[in-house]
């Protein structure tokens, strides 16, 4: 069974659980292909998508993952609720369980909000983002992804490239590929790498060629302007030229390597049309794997929860 009942952040996890996760992904992928879409797994389980921030793949994702899975759903957006009056988080989520929620999908714009509320709340909260600090669930369908692709993840030359300041993303990606056996090297700017950084276990590696070289897979980040209080590069077209995954650059590799990113692209800044739409690319089947990544996720939790809930009466 899944060691928590909740998913906060990849850190937490063990790598059985992660396994845990693919395993289940891989048989929710098959009903996803199959004429009727659904199975009754959430089916009287009422989870509600708490969007602090705004969203498009996540959010889309996790309400498709959910009525795959037959649960009830309440959607909340922020900017027409009560916290725009000064209402707290812990009362609007108290509001919400109040009318009987079994689970809360929440992205915040706050690094640590989901698990500030796990400590508060009975429910099972998954972390669909919070601030700069971990994206679990884009984490696991970028691992699933990959794992997907090459057949495992263990020992693969991974990279991640762009904006690790202000990314959710990376600092999930480090913690799962790592406990999944993978080597992960970076390659940014000095200015957009935290002082923390080296302290992961990863490297680091400034020259976009030499990295693009060394990897199996490259993981693009978008650059994050509304996250950047100050300028941190010269300019856009300056980035693009030193540090763009563009087509030019893979032709010169010795090998093809497998292009992957998160989304939303800017498009001919950290990436160009023709690598993001190309034949290296796995863009388009990390968004599926979204859907039963989380599916998995949401059902293996409930597991839990069910279980306690049992153990209790």
């Amino acid at each position: 069974m899944f060691s928590s009942k909740h998913l906060l952040g990849i850190k937490n996890l063990t790598k059985e659980d992660i396994q845990q996760v693919f395993e289940q992904a891989d048989h929710f992928k098959e009903v996803l292909r199959r004429p009727i879409k659904k199975v009754p797994s959430l089916r009287d389980v009422t989870i509600a998508n708490l969007f602090f921030e705004n969203s498009t793949r996540t959010r889309i994702s996790f309400e498709l993952a959910e009525k795959r899975l037959s649960a009830d759903t309440l959607n909340f957006s922020a900017s027409s609720s009560s916290t725009k009056k000064g209402e707290t988080l812990i009362d609007t989520v108290n509001n919400i369980l109040a009318m009987k929620v079994d689970m809360v999908v929440m992205r915040h714009a706050s690094p640590g909000a989901c698990v500030f509320l796990s400590k508060h709340i009975n429910a099972s909260i998954v972390n669909a983002g919070d601030g700069t600090h971990e994206h679990p669930t884009q984490a696991l369908l970028d691992a699933y992804s990959i794992r997907e692709k090459l057949g495992s993840i263990e020992g693969k030359n991974i990279l991640i490239v762009g904006d690790i300041l202000h990314s959710r993303v990376a600092l999930s990606n480090i913690f799962c590929l790592k406990k999944l056996g993978a080597n992960v090297k970076l390659c940014s700017p000095p200015t957009l790498l935290p002082k923390y950084i080296s302290s992961l276990g990863v490297e680091i590696e400034y020259n976009i060629e030499k990295a693009l070289a060394w990897c199996d897979v490259a993981n693009v980040l978008r650059i994050q302007l509304e996250r950047q209080n100050v300028q941190y590069f010269p300019s856009l077209r300056e980035y693009a030229l030193y540090y763009g995954v563009n087509k030019e650059r893979l032709d010169k590799l010795d090998k093809k390597i497998v292009i992957m990113h998160p989304g939303p692209i800017n498009r001919g800044v950290e990436i160009t049309s023709d690598v993001a739409d190309g034949e290296h690319s796995i863009i388009l089947d990390q968004v599926e794997n979204g859907v039963a990544v989380r599916m998995a996720v949401l059902y293996l939790l409930n597991q839990v929860r069910v279980g306690e809930v049992t153990s209790v009466i």
